[in-house]
């Protein structure tokens, strides 16, 4: 280089943009996200099949409910009912198949909460895949959760003397309760972003869900409770999907108010709490 050549002075850096992850989102493309969330349900999978504890609620609640609910009080129940035990047998199923989301819903909320405390989440929010798509994820394992523990509450039903009148009636029954219980799982993501810890979620979770279970018709008939209480649970849809499954199981019972009702419930919750749980899972510092 001669003497009197003169060097341009370097530019100075760029400063690197901030990624904006919201809008990175939705330029993933439906192929994609059906792709990272069926990896997503694979890494949960993998993750239950490393920790088997994890199935107790799933494998042990059902039978404990059934046995429970059947042998304590399904003599004074079932004669309330006009029979005995075996007539509340065929009363309270139905009814314990309807509980079963939303038992399993408060799981995927602490489930939920723990990832973030252990610092998984912020992982999945650094790489490059659909925020919603974790949390589709979790909804899907969570009904193969609610799918065994309604497996092994038919089987346990069946040997104490539980008859099913209708399959189909048996498939749509099932079908409905998922369906109902995807709204609730929104709400507990919700709450798993939302709550600082999945000990408040539980606390949160059974101060909502007790009154709900016990203030329905999936234990007892509702003829003798208070009118205000009865007035309480013709608008509970646990009642709707109860009612909804004895009757599509069982025959005998209009059943189309209750599944539109239960319906209806389910399309709701999941409309309205799944944009909110995916925007504050987005948003979540």
């Amino acid at each position: 280089m001669s003497a009197g050549t003169v060097t341009a002075p370097s530019a100075p850096p760029t400063q690197q943009q901030p990624v904006d992850k919201s809008a990175a989102d939705t330029r993933i493309g439906l192929r994609a996200h059906v792709r990272h969330t069926g990896a997503l349900v694979r890494r949960n999978l993998l993750w239950i099949k490393q920790d088997m504890e994890s199935m107790f609620d799933a494998v042990l609640m059902p039978i404990v409910f059934t046995l429970l609910f059947v042998y304590v009080f399904g003599g004074s129940v079932g004669q309330a009912l006009g029979g005995g035990r075996e007539e509340y047998v065929q009363y309270v199923i139905p009814g314990l198949m309807a509980m079963m989301g939303m038992n399993m819903a408060m799981g995927v909320g602490t489930g939920f909460n723990q990832d973030f405390q252990t610092g998984v989440m912020d992982r999945f929010r650094s790489l490059p895949i659909g925020r919603s798509s974790v949390m589709i994820a979790k909804i899907v394992v969570e009904l193969l959760r609610m799918l065994v523990a309604t497996a092994i509450l038919l089987i346990v039903a069946l040997i104490i003397g539980f008859s099913v009148e209708s399959i189909p009636g048996l498939i749509a029954s099932i079908g409905l309760a998922m369906a109902f219980g995807v709204g609730l799982m929104w709400i507990f993501l919700t709450m798993g972003v939302v709550m600082k810890s999945a000990q408040a979620i539980q606390g949160m979770g059974f101060l909502v869900l007790m009154p709900l279970q016990f203030g329905s018709s999936i234990f007892a008939p509702t003829a003798s409770m208070p009118g205000w209480l009865q007035a309480f649970t013709d608008y509970n849809p646990l009642s709707s999907l109860a009612a909804a499954a004895r009757g599509l199981m069982n025959g005998g019972l209009p059943v189309a108010h209750d599944v539109w009702v239960t319906l209806a419930w389910s399309v709701i919750l999941t409309g309205v709490m799944a944009p909110i749980a995916i925007h504050k899972f987005r948003t979540k510092t």
